[in-house]
Order: C-alpha cells, then structure tokens, then sequence
C-alpha cells in the first residue's frame, strides 16, 4: 500500500489542530484555587457587577476612542510590511520554516506585550491598585491582540474583527462546554467570515468583560491591598499568557486556512 506524503501546508495544519484540542482539553474543566475559595467567603458580593462594568467600560472606550492611542506604542507599517515580506518568503519557499515565520514573530511581539503586562500589574498591586488597572490591563490584551493580528495579516478595527477579538478573549478565559462553544463560533466565523444573524457588539463587549472578571474577581481584590496586591497583579500576566496563546491559535488557524485556498 502507498501512503500519500503530507505536503508543509498539511503538515502545519494538523500540528496546529494538536496544539489547539491540547489547550481546549486542559480547560476541560475549572478547577477552583485553594485561595480562591477562602477569598469567596470575604469577597463583597456587589464587587462582581462592579468588575463586570469596569471591564465593560474599558472595551467600549478603547474601541471608541483608544486605538489610535494604542497604536502609537507600536509601529503598525512595520508589523504590515514585515507581513508582507514574510508572506512573499512563503510563497517562494512553501515549507515549515517559511509558515513558522508569521508565529514566530507574534509569540515574539506577544512576549513582550506579557513581560509589560506583568510589570504594570505588579507594580499597581505594590500600590494597592486594583480595579482602577483594569483599563490598563484590558488596553495591554487589546495592544497585544492587534500585534498578533498584524503579524497574521488581519486588521482589527472593523466590527467584525473587533467581534473575533472579543470571542478570542472570551474563548481564552472559559472552559468546559463555553471554552469548546465559543471556539466553534470562531471557526465558523473563520470559515464563513460572516457574523451570526443578530450579532451585537455591545452583547460581545458584555460576554467578554463577564467572563474575564469572574476568572479576575478575586486577584484584583487582593490586588486593591497595598503591598500584598503584587501578588493579584502578577495574575495580569497569567492571564494574559493564556489570552496571547489563544489569539496566536485562531489567528494562525485563520491565516493557513486562507494560506490552502490561495494555493
């Protein structure tokens, strides 16, 4: 019997599906923190709905008016021209170190982006800083979202890129059933590029921003307490790790899926 050898294109793509169901079944089910479940008994309830509407707010603002100052952090023709150069390379070349190009300048960008994330975090829980960092924290995933973006050759401002974003957020931070339901609206939306019938942002904005602040509750309440709130802060970038790790699966999925049908 012949077996038809696997084409780079194949190749990528199965290994890319392996990465994703890892991290999908790693998040199979939630598994509550010893200090989460003390923190439960002292955490003021309305804190919640409170979190809820802070990082509600921030995505609202940022996509209103805050790209454009987020923009400035980094060199936007840059990141599209290096898109360019790196999608011309993988034309001549068709093999897997040309596709890893794009990744591995987006884990790049997404390195540095958690290193910041972490270091402004920490140094506002130092301070006793918590829900004010939230816009803070939510300007950082968005800053490190579009970077990915870019070095993937998407954009990001349009309503339907803003709702992929939101869903990538949302997805990064779920697990069991939402983790596995959220990833098939993306991929619906990747294969489709088309929103879901009745699709509002604001509703998108709200699904995001819920689902962050009850994996956040409790580390921006101890982040709120000077000193030891370092330690709620440094949780920015565990989370943002989670977030960038995410983008970087469905972005890349997106990108070698319209990669196969330009060949």
């Amino acid at each position: 019997m012949f077996f038809k050898k696997k084409t780079p294109y194949e190749k990528e793509m199965a290994a890319l599906l392996k990465k994703e169901r890892r991290f999908m079944n790693n998040r199979a089910k939630k598994r509550e923190s010893f200090i989460n479940r003390q923190l439960s008994k002292i955490v003021p309830k309305k804190l919640q709905s409170t979190i809820d509407a802070a990082f509600a707010k921030a995505f609202g603002l940022i996509f209103e008016k805050g790209t454009k100052y987020i923009e400035k952090t980094y060199n936007k023709n840059g990141l599209e021209i290096d898109y360019m150069e790196n999608r011309y390379i993988d034309s001549l070349r068709d093999s897997k170190s040309s596709m890893r190009r794009f990744s591995k300048k987006a884990k790049a960008a997404g390195n540095v982006n958690l290193l910041l994330s972490g270091a402004a975090g920490v140094g506002m829980g130092i301070l006793g800083v918590g829900i004010p960092d939230i816009p803070v924290f939510t300007a950082m995933v968005l800053k490190s979202i579009y970077e990915i973006a870019l070095d993937y050759g998407f954009e990001y401002e349009t309503e339907k890129e803003r709702a992929f974003i939101l869903w990538v957020i949302e997805g990064a931070v779920s697990y069991g059933e939402r983790i596995e339901e959220v990833s098939d609206r993306i991929d619906l939306f990747i294969e489709t590029e088309k929103l879901p019938e009745g699709y509002s942002q604001n509703e998108a904005i709200a699904d995001a921003a819920g689902t962050l602040s009850k994996e956040l509750l409790y580390m921006k309440f101890v982040q709120g307490i000077p000193i030891v709130g370092a330690v709620g802060g440094f949780y920015d970038a565990v989370y943002m790790k989670r977030i960038n790790e995410f983008a970087n699966l469905k972005y890349r999925k997106r990108m070698l899926i319209k990669r196969g049908e330009r060949r």
